[in-house]
């Protein structure tokens, strides 16, 4: 068995604890005191030679260049990438320029959809696209150890996790298994777009893009303190299964 899996949940905690305490320090910091095992500490390390200077960009930059990506997408005009450079590059660290946490639906891949390589994007996914525990952990990781300047929340038309959510709220519909978790998370941003003109599933879909982007950007000191900085920018978009298109939104 692997040390990771014979932990105590004691010291996990602990560990946790102590990361998120001193993770305010910033990588270089937080190497010096020691307090950064394993691979954080390689992330560190390399953070003075970033695997892909590329993704060295301001979060406007990377904004830009995230629609930019889109665009080419929607075209047909994707970049070739070579792969095995990139996997070669990659082996040190990662300094991805955006996070994106999305749908799990199948019909959406972020990295085609911004025509992204190896190493450019962070990605976050599960069903209804809304920030959990673990979700949050994890962008506060790529913001705080990483340094990726952009975080897109990515809602897509006809998400069947809304869907859910809707017929929750409007139909008291139940569901089998752990789906109720799905429903109850969504219930806010479902609640809210009743109360608006227009298609229920359109309106509760970008609802809770703006609700999550809302909420990450008053999430935790780690994505605040960035946030005030200048650091990091939080966004939400809307993707089109027909055309590819990401509308943002937020």
């Amino acid at each position: 068995m692997c040390k990771s899996c014979d932990s105590t949940s004691t010291a996990n905690t602990t560990d946790r604890r102590r990361f998120l305490r001193l993770a305010g320090l910033g990588a270089g910091a937080l190497l010096l005191a020691g307090a950064l095992p394993g691979r954080f500490a390689q992330a560190a390390e390399k953070s003075s030679a970033p695997p892909k200077p590329q993704n060295v960009v301001s979060p406007d930059q990377a904004l830009k260049r995230l629609i930019e990506g889109n665009e080419r997408y929607v075209n047909g005009d994707s970049t070739t990438h070579d792969f095995k450079d990139e996997r070669e590059a990659l082996v040190s660290g990662q300094n991805p320029f955006v996070a994106v946490l999305s749908c799990s639906d199948s019909r959406i891949a972020p990295e085609y959809a911004f025509d992204t390589a190896r190493g450019d994007l962070f990605a976050i996914r599960l069903a209804g696209n809304f920030v959990t525990g673990e979700g949050l952990a994890s962008l506060e990781y790529a913001v705080a150890v990483l340094g990726t300047p952009l975080i897109l929340v990515l809602g897509h038309e006809s998400c069947g996790a809304i869907e859910a959510g809707i017929k929750a709220v409007k139909d008291n519909a139940s569901f089998p298994g752990h789906i109720p978790k799905l429903t109850e998370a969504l219930k806010a941003s479902v609640e809210k777009a009743i109360k608006q003109p227009g298609d229920l599933m359109e309106n509760a879909i970008a609802q809770n893009v703006k609700d999550s982007v809302e909420q990450l950007k008053k999430a935790t000191p780690l994505l605040t303190d960035a946030l005030e900085k200048g650091k990091l920018k939080v966004v939400g978009g809307v993707y089109r299964l027909a055309t590819g298109k990401v509308e943002m939104i937020a």
